[in-house]
């Protein structure tokens, strides 16, 4: 299902999707991903990438803007990976679970899964341990 924010999220986050090396140990930017909110304001963030596990993912760092501007509610979320053509990929499960337990309502979320799939939240955290 493609919805009428589909293009313009993946739009926003291509523009964002350039891998670049930091230092021999980080890059920055191989996935970039584009939240709409329910207030109708789109935020972006890139995924971090180091030694140790020490990185995040691109959701976190979209998420995290959309805090700092006093949101938590998303409608929609898209990532694309840079190395694959910015082809629409899934989150994580870590990154499924952050989104629901900032904001319960997010269980609504639309998840945009590959180019032509798209899922409810809720339905990705079937049988959630908070019964959300």
């Amino acid at each position: 299902m493609i919805t009428k924010n589909f293009k313009k999220l993946k739009e926003e986050a291509s523009k964002i999707s350039t891998q670049r090396k930091l230092t021999k140990y980080a890059s920055c930017g191989g996935v970039g991903c584009a939240l709409l909110t329910s207030k109708g304001n789109i935020y972006t963030g890139v995924c971090i990438e180091s030694c140790c596990g020490l990185g995040f993912c691109a959701e976190h760092s979209a998420v995290a803007e959309m805090l700092k501007n006093g949101e938590s509610e998303i409608k929609e979320i898209l990532s694309v990976k840079e190395t694959r053509g910015n082809t629409v990929i899934p989150p994580c499960g870590r990154c499924r679970e952050f989104i629901l337990q900032i904001d319960l309502n997010n269980k609504k979320t639309l998840v945009h899964l590959s180019e032509n799939k798209t899922k409810q939240l809720s339905k990705l955290l079937p049988d959630h341990w908070m019964r959300s």
